[in-house]
């Protein structure tokens, strides 16, 4: 098989757009009968670098039609199958896509990247919906080959490979950019790539200039690792013969029967010991939509407040945030309770600090809910952690107690062990410890309470670098909701339980809504229409 590798020169000089476009016409129409795959690189609908989302627009609206009619010319002239990257619609607004064209000029495929770069969602605001939600690899078969696909960005989550390694490709099409990375860390990872799906890997990417050593680089890597062909940063048309069908099998560990590298490692995969992944992760805090519910103390109409059966409840419905209250024992674990004393929920008395989580764990914090819970133990926050981080965002009300403020690096700690500081957020009105917050933890983000100074919550948030207030009803009004927003800053209200009520704080512009009644109040935020803040 005879592949193709497209590069054309790009620009940052959006004015020349028109001359970069004919320009790859030109590259194309210079390929021959002898071809058997072409591949051109990312968006070629947009050859030079937009500055905003109406230049962006503008070009995709004057080149998308003409390239792919261009592809399915060169598709039929070559008898060649081609992969071209371009625009193409989605439920939400324009995607970055990979078209592939059999030898008829036909489009059999299309494949939508995976892994937007933050620029392509905030501005040039692609449609990414589609990118939250689990999904298998895109595999394309075309005259008895798998092809699988990677579009720039998407090259450098890793932890992508394997699960497309278990679909047995021959073939993974890279329709790229990667702009500022070297031709050695171009041709290392998609080296990486190939030895670890045991496929070939044929990418294609822009030059920004024939001097540079960093950007294009569009090669052909085989299963072996091995870079059969690197354009460097040549403009130009290159060929590379290759057998795709040929596969890289070594032993299975010394002395075993040889297999595939991907199966190999299969044999001995620990997926608890990564990154948490999977279809129950959710957005994070700075992506996920508004209005939200949040599950105050969990679902707690239903279990036991602050307990892990109402968090997962919660979390099942799926509840955007929960709320849990923290504090700290006696021998500095982190537990969590909302009551400062053990009365009103377990069988205990006294305070919390009083007592060492051993001491906490012999008490019987279900029985004051009745037979159905007798016998359930304190959580601490970590075995939270273990259950739902990244499943949910978390509304952490931190409350020291006593003398243990000195503990408060553990609960950093293991926030950053589970991997979810994009997903939890610390409340508190203590206007001290939102200051020691702001200087000793900033990459965490702050929720002002309402403390001792309620009316002057939205100055306090200002003031502490807050991202979010939580109001307190009644000691709220518009003007206070008005000023956060201006300011940057989300609202969240304690709370409501009515769905009356949730209506009108809606209409009021809260962001956030604080139930103990998570199922009948997130049916009526169900209803409003989601907006995104970043």
């Amino acid at each position: 098989m005879k592949v193709y590798l497209i590069q054309p020169a790009y620009s940052t000089d959006y004015s020349q757009i028109d001359r970069y476009f004919e320009d790859q016409l030109k590259l194309m129409d210079s390929c021959d009968a002898s071809a058997d795959l072409i591949v051109l690189p990312e968006m070629c609908d947009i050859p030079c670098l937009a500055p905003n989302k109406e230049k962006a627009d503008e070009a995709s609206h004057k080149f998308n039609a003409r390239i792919l009619e261009a592809s399915a010319d060169l598709a039929r002239r070559c008898h060649a199958m081609v992969f071209v990257s371009a625009r193409a619609p989605g439920e939400k607004g324009e995607r970055n896509a990979t078209y592939a064209f059999n030898r008829q000029g036909e489009i059999v495929g299309i494949y939508y990247k995976q892994h937007l770069t933050p620029g392509e969602v905030t501005k040039v605001r692609l449609d990414s919906d589609y990118t939250f939600e689990h999904s298998e690899p895109t595999v394309i078969e075309m005259e008895g080959l798998r092809f699988g696909f990677l579009t720039c960005y998407d090259f450098y989550f890793y932890e992508a490979f394997a699960n497309m390694a278990r679909q047995n490709l021959d073939v993974i099409i890279g329709c790229s950019h990667q702009r500022s990375d070297t031709h050695r860390s171009l041709e290392l990872m998609s080296a990486f790539l190939a030895y670890n799906t045991n496929a070939y890997v044929v990418r294609s990417s822009v030059t920004m200039d024939e001097r540079s050593d960093i950007g294009g680089a569009s090669l052909v890597a085989a299963p072996t690792g091995e870079i059969l062909l690197s354009m460097k940063s040549r403009v130009g048309v290159e060929t590379v013969e290759i057998d795709p069908h040929a596969k890289y099998f070594k032993p299975a560990g010394f002395g075993n029967p040889p297999s595939a590298h991907y199966e190999y490692i299969e044999k001995g995969r620990r997926p608890w010991k990564y990154r948490p992944g999977g279809s129950a992760i959710v957005r994070h805090d700075d992506i996920m939509p508004y209005p939200r519910t949040c599950a105050h103390r969990g679902f707690n109409t239903v279990a036991p407040e602050n307990s892990l059966p109402a968090y997962g409840a919660a979390v099942a419905m799926g509840a955007e945030e929960i709320e849990f209250d923290l504090w700290f024992t006696k021998d500095g674990e982190v537990v969590s309770i909302h009551d400062s004393t053990l009365d009103r929920v377990s069988n205990g008395t006294g305070k919390i600090w009083e007592y060492t989580l051993d001491e906490l764990r012999a008490l019987d914090f279900g029985c004051k809910r009745g037979e159905a819970y007798a016998g359930m133990k304190i959580p601490t926050f970590e075995e939270i952690l273990k259950k739902l981080a990244c499943h949910c965002v978390m509304n952490i009300h931190l409350k020291t107690g006593g003398d243990k403020p000195e503990y408060l690096g553990k609960v950093v700690d293991l926030i950053k062990k589970y991997d979810c500081e994009k997903y939890v957020y610390f409340m508190t009105g203590d206007d001290e410890l939102l200051a020691r917050l702001q200087k000793e933890y900033p990459e965490i983000p702050r929720c002002c309470g309402g403390g001792k100074r309620k009316w002057e919550i939205v100055d306090r948030a200002i003031e502490y670098g807050c991202k979010k207030v939580q109001l307190f009803k009644p000691y709220f009004n518009q003007e206070m909701i008005d000023k956060a927003h201006a300011n940057g800053i989300i609202c969240n209200v304690f709370w409501s339980d009515d769905p009356t009520e949730t209506d009108q704080f809606l209409d009021m512009g809260i962001d956030v809504i604080l139930t103990n009644d998570y199922n009948r109040i997130a049916q009526v935020v169900a209803k409003r229409e989601k907006y995104v803040t970043y």
